[in-house]
């Protein structure tokens, strides 16, 4: 056609550039292939029996009923992602109780891993299966406390007489034979002088006497101080009526059939927790001081009391 020129005299005037198009063309199906095959050896899944992460063994810690469960997790949540962040292959989780009668249901049964109960609670887990492997606490702070409202006008353990006193628990220690044992040795009968309630948990006992529904609150020194600063307001209607003698604190206990690997871990760092600003700030929201190194054969004394108890002023369990 005129006007247009011919393909061969088009092509001559531009040789390189139809020349390089078409070799474009020539490799684009390779170039594609290779890619698309490439493609699929990145995106090809790996076959294997081996977990991408090593999971984590999960262990159950529980907790002696101290506080109500919300109150036990905001306490010692912060221990457990401190041991977590550094126990090899463990993972803990913080197990809470509605009552002292449903925790040692569970250490009966065994169903936790590690636990935290107090020095009668240890006595029995030492039957079921469980070791000491640290003390928590200095022995000062277990002893008991009587609250009484400041307007009660008590003022010696003896006019309880013919009163109802609350405490949580028939076998909480510090905070109910220990009291009870003061009162005996002053010549007042548990049984028959008082009236003796039972109300399941620390902040119970102590709610009970700043509201008047006992003449006073028994517990101990860690659920006291939590107390006033949690109610600072209700604290304040409250005073120290007496204290007891203080006897070997809680201890932390592990089932024995725990690896010792993981053991040696969990004690290691209990022990060194103090070391650290960080540990000092976990051990001050606990209310403990520090963790002491501790074998069952330290709870010897309080078996010999206990059995004391039991004789003299009434049976336990």
């Amino acid at each position: 056609m005129p006007g247009l020129p011919s393909f061969s005299r088009w092509y001559s005037r531009r040789p390189l550039s139809w020349a390089l198009v078409l070799s474009l063309l020539g490799l684009l199906p390779l170039g594609c292939s290779r890619s698309r095959e490439d493609a699929g050896a990145r995106s090809s899944p790996t076959y294997t029996d081996q977990p991408a992460t090593p999971a984590r063994q999960r262990y159950l810690f529980a907790v002696h009923p101290l506080y109500n469960p919300a109150k036990l997790g905001q306490v010692y949540q912060p221990l457990l992602d401190y041991l977590n962040a550094r126990l090899p292959g463990a993972q803990l989780e913080l197990e809470a109780s509605r009552d002292y009668a449903e925790y040692e249901k569970k250490l009966r049964h065994r169903q936790a891993e590690v636990i935290l109960p107090n020095p009668l609670q240890t006595l029995h887990a030492l039957g079921t299966g469980y070791r000491v492997i640290a003390i928590a606490g200095s022995p000062a702070d277990f002893r008991g406390l009587f609250l009484v409202r400041r307007d009660s006008g008590i003022h010696s353990l003896q006019e309880l007489k013919g009163r109802t006193l609350a405490y949580p628990a028939r076998t909480a220690l510090a905070a109910c034979i220990l009291p009870q044992w003061l009162l005996h040795q002053q010549g007042i009968d548990v049984n028959k002088d008082l009236v003796n309630r039972y109300v399941g948990s620390q902040e119970s006992a102590i709610m009970n006497a700043c509201l008047g529904e006992a003449a006073a609150g028994v517990t101990w020194p860690l659920p006291w101080r939590a107390f006033q600063k949690d109610h600072p307001r209700e604290a304040a209607q409250l005073r120290v009526l007496a204290e007891t003698p203080t006897l070997i604190s809680n201890s932390v206990m592990v089932r024995d059939d725990l690896p010792e690997a993981f053991v040696t871990s969990l004690r290691q760092l209990l022990l060194e927790l103090d070391r650290s600003p960080e540990g000092r700030r976990i051990q001050a929201g606990m209310e403990t001081d520090r963790f002491l190194p501790g074998t069952a054969a330290d709870y010897e004394p309080a078996r010999e009391f206990i059995g004391r108890f039991a004789r003299e002023v009434r049976p336990i369990d």
